[in-house]
C-alpha cells in the first residue's frame, strides 16, 4: 500500500508497505480517505517538532472508512465512515482511570509518537473511531482540528454573555471561536496579523477583532465597557503573549493556555492572588468532544465550509508542501485526498 514517509526534515518519500494481515482484537482495519495537515506536521517537516523521531508517517487528522473489524463488543462495522481520535492512551494510569484520557501518562499520538495516517490503510482501536452517516470525509477530517478548540472552551466553562478574549487567530485560535459562540460567549480576537483578523471576521463572523500591540489592555476595555474579559484563551504558544494574559483577565476570571512552547511562564504572584485567577491548561481532546463536534456539524451549528483552503493527493504532497509552507500561500487548512 502507498505510504508517505517523512524520512528526515525536508524529505518526504512515497514507499510501498505491506497491509497488516492479522487484525488485533478490539481493532479495525480502515481505509484512509482524507488527512488534514496540522501545525505539528509543518513543524516536523521543518525539523522543529520537539520529542520527534524520524522516519515517521505523519497524519493525525483523519477521515476513514472501515474495511474489517475484530471486536465483538463494538457497533462499528464495515463501511462506516468515521473520524479518528488519534490519542492512543493506556487505559490504566491515574489520568485514564479518571477519564482524562487526553493526558494519559503513556499517551502516543498518531503521526507524532507512532506512525499516522498518510497511507492507504491503517489499524485503529475501535473505540477511537467516531462514526457519522451524514458528514463528508472532509468534514470528518476536520473534527480533530475542531476538537482542540472545543476542549479548550469546555475547560473554560464559558457562560452565556461572557466576554472571551482569544489571543491568536491561527488555526488553533480559529478552532476556539465556534465553540465560544455556541456557548453564548462574545469572542474578541486579537492577533498581530491583519490577514488573520480578516479571516476571523469573514470566515468565523467575529464582530470584535483587535490588532495586538502594547495598548491591547486599553483597546480590550473599549470593547467591554471598561471591564476586562472574564475568560482569556491564549492560542499563540508565545511566552510573551501567555504572560500578558495575567494582566488581561478580569478579577475572578479564567485563563486557558491552548498553545504551548518549550519553556517557562512566569507571573506576578500578588496580581495573580488579588484577582483570584484560575489558570487552566488544555491538551488535545476527549472522546466526548469528538461526539459533540460531529453532532454540532450534523445539526448545522458549526460550519466547516470556511476551513479547507488547499487540496492535493497523497502523491502530490511532497511537491506541494514546499509551496504551502510559505506564509504567502495563506493556507488555513490543507487536505490530502488518499
Amino acid at each position: 500500500m502507498k505510504t508517505l514517509v517523512l524520512q528526515q526534515p525536508g524529505q518526504l518519500i512515497i514507499t510501498d508497505r505491506p497491509v497488516l494481515t492479522e487484525l488485533p482484537r478490539g481493532h479495525a482495519l480502515v481505509q484512509v480517505k482524507r488527512v488534514g495537515i496540522c501545525g505539528t506536521d509543518w513543524h516536523a517537516y521543518r525539523g522543529k517538532q520537539p520529542f520527534f523521531s524520524y522516519p515517521r508517517v505523519l497524519g493525525h487528522e483523519l477521515a476513514v472508512v472501515v474495511e474489517s473489524v475484530n471486536d465483538d463488543n463494538s457497533d462499528i462495522k464495515r463501511g462506516d465512515l468515521c473520524a479518528v481520535e488519534p490519542y492512543l492512551n493506556c487505559g490504566t494510569c491515574i489520568a485514564c482511570r479518571r477519564g482524562k484520557t487526553n493526558c494519559c501518562t503513556h499517551l502516543k499520538v498518531l503521526g507524532v509518537h507512532t506512525d499516522g495516517g498518510m497511507t492507504e490503510k491503517i489499524v485503529i482501536p475501535t473505540h477511537k473511531l467516531h462514526r457519522s452517516n451524514r458528514l463528508s470525509p472532509e468534514q470528518l477530517a476536520l473534527v480533530e482540528t475542531l476538537g482542540i478548540g472545543c476542549h479548550a472552551v469546555s475547560r473554560a466553562k464559558i457562560e452565556a454573555g461572557e466576554n472571551v478574549l482569544i489571543i491568536g487567530a491561527g488555526p488553533i485560535g480559529l478552532s476556539v471561536i465556534p465553540f465560544v459562540q455556541s456557548a453564548g460567549g462574545r469572542p474578541i480576537v486579537a492577533d498581530l496579523s491583519k490577514d488573520r483578523l480578516d479571516a476571523a471576521r469573514t470566515l468565523m463572523k467575529v464582530e470584535s477583532t483587535l490588532l495586538a500591540g502594547p495598548d491591547l489592555i486599553d483597546r480590550v476595555k473599549e470593547q467591554t465597557d471598561q471591564d476586562l474579559p472574564t475568560v482569556v484563551i491564549d492560542a499563540t504558544g508565545h511566552p510573551g503573549s501567555m504572560q500578558s494574559t495575567f494582566d488581561l483577565v478580569a478579577p475572578g476570571g479564567r485563563i486557558v493556555f491552548v498553545g504551548l512552547f518549550q519553556g517557562d511562564v512566569t507571573f506576578n504572584d500578588p496580581n495573580f492572588h488579588r484577582r483570584e485567577t484560575t489558570l487552566l491548561a488544555s491538551r488535545n481532546a476527549l472522546g466526548n468532544d469528538f461526539k459533540r463536534i460531529i453532532d454540532l456539524i450534523e445539526t448545522g451549528r458549526v460550519d466547516t465550509t470556511p476551513w479547507i483552503t488547499h487540496r492535493c493527493s497523497l502523491e502530490q504532497f511532497p511537491q506541494r508542501i514546499n509551496e504551502w509552507i510559505k506564509p504567502e500561500s495563506k493556507v488555513l487548512k490543507a487536505m490530502i485526498e488518499v
